[in-house]
Parts: C-alpha cells; sequence; structure tokens
C-alpha cells in the first residue's frame, strides 16, 4: 500500500520495505535561466543562452571542458598529435547513436567541421577553426585533422559550443529541434516559457541520473525569487547578487558563489567618432570608479579587471591601475581631444541586472565629466541584431563569457571595431605557439596593449551566484564556459 506526496513541488515515490519507509529522491529538475536562447543551435548563434541549455546535456564535441576549466576526451575517447604539431588523429567512442537513432561515427565529424567552415556557415567562432586544413576519414572510427600550423589552442577550441558534432540528416532542424548525441534529448521548446529534455536511455557514456531537466526563463529578479522560494524551480546557476539575503538563513537552500569566464565590459564602437580617438577612450576609463561599480551591481562579488581576461587564469596579469579613476584627469583629456564640455551618446542595455545598473551608475560617472548617457533598454535579440552584427552603437555594457577570447580583438570586423595590426600580428603569434611559458609572455603582452588602447571600459569579472535547493549536489559551483552541466547533477535525501 503507498500514496503520492509531494515534496520540494516534485512528485515522490513513497515505497515499503524490510527496513520501512523510504522516500526515493526526485529525479527531476526545474532551474530557473535569466535568458531564452534564440536558437538551440550552438553552431549556429553566438549567444550564451543557447550553450546554457544544450552544451553538454544535448551536444557533445570531440573533447569537452570540465568544470576546471580543463581539457577531457568526449566523443574522441583519445588522441595522437604529429611530431609538427599539425596532424591530430582522433579515435572515437564506439556504438555512440544520436537521439534521433542515427550512428556516429568519422562522417559525422568531418560532417561538422566541413559545416563550420562552408561559405555559408552561421557558426559565430568560424576563426577558431580557420586554420583547420583538412578532415579525413580514415575509417569508421578514426578521423584525422590536418591544420594550417600550430595551435596551442585546438583542442580546447574544438571542446566549446562552436564545434559540437551534429549528423547530416537533422542538422537542418537543431535550430528549433536540436538532435545530438549528449546525456539528454530534446523533447520540446515553449517559446517564451520553457526547454524541456528528457534522460537519453541509449546514450553511450555514463547515464545521467536525472530523468528530465526543465529550463524556465525568468528574467526578472524578484520573480526568480518568488519562483525559488515557492519550489516551482529547483535552483538557478545564475542568480542577482542583490536578492540573496533572503536565502542566506533557510536551510531549504544552499549558495555557491564561482567564479566565470565572464569580462563585462563597457564595449565601445572604436570605428566612431569620438570613441576613436583615444584620449576620450583614455577619459572615459580615468571616469569609471570600479569599487562602486562592483558594489552597486555586483555587491561586492565582482572582481575588477583593466583588461580583457580572467582573473582566475593563470596568464592574467593586473592592470587596473593603468588608468586608475581620476575625474579630473578625466575633463582634462576631454579638453585635449576637443572636447571640453563633453558630449552626449547613446548606451544600448540588454536585459540583464548587471547591465541596467551598472548603466545608471555610468551615467552617473560620465556626467560628472560632462559625457551625458542616453539609456537605451534593449531585448537579447535586438542587442545581437543592432550592436553584435550591425554596430549600430556608440556605447553597451556586456559580460563576454567565452574562454580566451581575447582573440576577438585580432578581428577589425567585430563589433568593437577594433582595428590594430600589431595586435593583429602578436594575436596569431600566440595561436602559433603551443610553449606555455612563452604563451603567457605573449597574453600579458596582449592584455598590456588593449588597456593602454582603452579599447573597452573593463569594468569586473562576472560573478556565478547560484542558488539551489540544498538537497541538489553535482551542479558546477564554477563556469569556466558556458553552461549549465547536466550529467553529474543528482537529488540527495
Amino acid at each position: 500500500m503507498g500514496k503520492t506526496i509531494r515534496v520540494a513541488g516534485l512528485a515522490m515515490a513513497l515505497v515499503l520495505g524490510l527496513a520501512g519507509v523510504v522516500y526515493a529522491a526526485p529525479s527531476e529538475i526545474r532551474i530557473g535561466v535569466a535568458l531564452e536562447p534564440p536558437v538551440l543551435d550552438p553552431t549556429a548563434g553566438a549567444a550564451e543562452a543557447i550553450d546554457i541549455v544544450v552544451y553538454q546535456n544535448v551536444f557533445e564535441g570531440l573533447t569537452q571542458i570540465d568544470q576546471n576549466g580543463a581539457v577531457q576526451p568526449d566523443l574522441a575517447e583519445s588522441w595522437t598529435i604529429s611530431a609538427d604539431g599539425l596532424t591530430y588523429t582522433f579515435k572515437l567512442q564506439a556504438d555512440v547513436t544520436f537521439h534521433d537513432g542515427t550512428s556516429f561515427d568519422a562522417d559525422d565529424v568531418k560532417y561538422s567541421f566541413d559545416r563550420i567552415k562552408a561559405p555559408d556557415s552561421l557558426n559565430a567562432h568560424k576563426e577558431f577553426f580557420a586554420d583547420i586544413e583538412s578532415v579525413t576519414v580514415v575509417d569508421p572510427l578514426t578521423v584525422e585533422i590536418k591544420l594550417a600550423k600550430p595551435s596551442g589552442q585546438f583542442l580546447f577550441d574544438i571542446g566549446r559550443g562552436d564545434a559540437v558534432i551534429v549528423a547530416p540528416e537533422s542538422s537542418a532542424n537543431n535550430a528549433t529541434d536540436p538532435i545530438g548525441t549528449g546525456p539528454f534529448s530534446f523533447v520540446r521548446w515553449d517559446k517564451g516559457s520553457r526547454v524541456v529534455l528528457e534522460r537519453y536511455e541509449p546514450y553511450w557514456g555514463k547515464k545521467a541520473a536525472l530523468s528530465k531537466a526543465t529550463y524556465v526563463f525568468i528574467s526578472d529578479t524578484a520573480a526568480m525569487t518568488n519562483a525559488l522560494l515557492a519550489g516551482d524551480i529547483d535552483g538557478t546557476n545564475n542568480f542577482s547578487a542583490e536578492a540573496l539575503d533572503v536565502f542566506k538563513a533557510d536551510p531549504r537552500f544552499k549558495i555557491l558563489v564561482g567564479t566565470t569566464e565572464g569580462e563585462t565590459l563597457l564595449s565601445t564602437n572604436n570605428k566612431k567618432p569620438p570613441f576613436d580617438n583615444l584620449k576620450v577612450r583614455q577619459a572615459m576609463a580615468h571616469a569609471i570608479d570600479r569599487k562602486a561599480l562592483i558594489d552597486g551591481v555586483t555587491y561586492g562579488y565582482g572582481v575588477p579587471i583593466g583588461s580583457h581576461f580572467a582573473p582566475h587564469h593563470p596568464y592574467y596579469v593586473d592592470l587596473t591601475n593603468t588608468y586608475p579613476y581620476d575625474p579630473e584627469l578625466s575633463k582634462a583629456l576631454l579638453a585635449e581631444a576637443g572636447y571640453p564640455d563633453g558630449f552626449s551618446a547613446t548606451l544600448k542595455l540588454p536585459p540583464v541586472a548587471y547591465a541596467r545598473i551598472g548603466g545608471q551608475i555610468i551615467a552617473s560617472q560620465f556626467a560628472a565629466i560632462g559625457i551625458k548617457l542616453e539609456l537605451i533598454n534593449v531585448e537579447w535579440a535586438q542587442w545581437l541584431e543592432d550592436v553584435y552584427a550591425n554596430h549600430d552603437f556608440d556605447l553597451t555594457i556586456v559580460s563576454h563569457v567565452e574562454p580566451f577570447d581575447i582573440g576577438n580583438y585580432a578581428n577589425p570586423n567585430y563589433y568593437f571595431g577594433y582595428d590594430n595590426p600589431d595586435f593583429q600580428a602578436l594575436i596569431e603569434t600566440l595561436n602559433g605557439t603551443t610553449d606555455e611559458v612563452k604563451r603567457k609572455v605573449l597574453a600579458i603582452e596582449a592584455q598590456t596593449i588593449l588597456a593602454q588602447d582603452a579599447v573597452n571600459g573593463y569594468l569586473f569579472e562576472l560573478p556565478q551566484i547560484g542558488v539551489w535547493n540544498a538537497k541538489i549536489e553535482g551542479q558546477w559551483q564554477n563556469a569556466p564556459i558556458e553552461g549549465v552541466v547536466l550529467k553529474d547533477v543528482h537529488w540527495v535525501d
């Protein structure tokens, strides 16, 4: 004799055994996330929100990035590298299937990389894979990739969401009906509401403990707080710091504070006057009070940065004093640049708290030196179109969450509009260097150039603050790459 009860909003079975009454741990989870992805294909969009849902859950790559930021095998069980560093031979996992039942083999790997490099590719970061010279199928479980030049980042880059393996039978529909090889298969996407995943029972690797995962889109902090307290969701990976107090003394919850790869920037259109003037950019840099910004936006959880690099990375150098807070010097630099009375500009803000709140603080700080900012709130899709794609902006605030993405500054067509041939040559050398000591020296030089050129306003490293049901284990505390990885998440009694 038994019955069904509700605990933390999830159904749990009541089972009678020899030892008495045993409650089975829940096998479903509902996760609140701030942004809805524009598509569900990580190889066809730049938005972090895509990987939050599907990376290592629905889709997998030859390699994967673990929670410490290290490269691990995934669909490739092993690999060898030629002495000249140009040829990688991957041995693939056997008995892998896509979620539609089709088999995975070396042909799918070749198709996936050929698709990334195709002229009509929608991949947001084709530059990561530009040095792939050829992909050759050796046999069904062996594939050879040849590079035009050595790359110290290659194994990491093919572990990104941009390089997950897709099948020719289903790739055309992955934007709305994603089919991968991961531990969870896609069930449905209720636009504006949620994405539902279910455990893929024929999965080739370790079976996930969760039978079902639902990503619920909640952009408002108050609504996220209420959903957590009511048990409508079981956790969120990235919560706003200003509302944490309600959970700190509540034993039903635990708070996980970790690091991210999110360099939060006052992104600047370097091709557009007056921002093409170095003195103007230096004036803005001196006008930013990072401490006030970090206290106001992250309640002290953010880490100040002086260039585009994560503070936890071994290559990091502290450049926060390159342009220390000095409003009077800002005014002098503006006068030297021909703007003694300042100027007016727009600041486009996507729908995340750090941008909207940060925009108000930056506007106040800039007003003190004569720069008058018009704050324009935009939805994420509009930001991607106006700012990222069409470069129609003066200033914006956004966190760049991709790991080791300093190379974006070597692309003059990237939305920053930064065109420095010396920096481009430096990044080319860095990318082709495999010696770790030399790579660190080059990376520090690259950070220093960006800081001195004040390409953007370098504000702080975005923290990851998770709020979870206290009975959930296995979630990542840190975010070395975009994603809420589910494979080790489980409930405990």
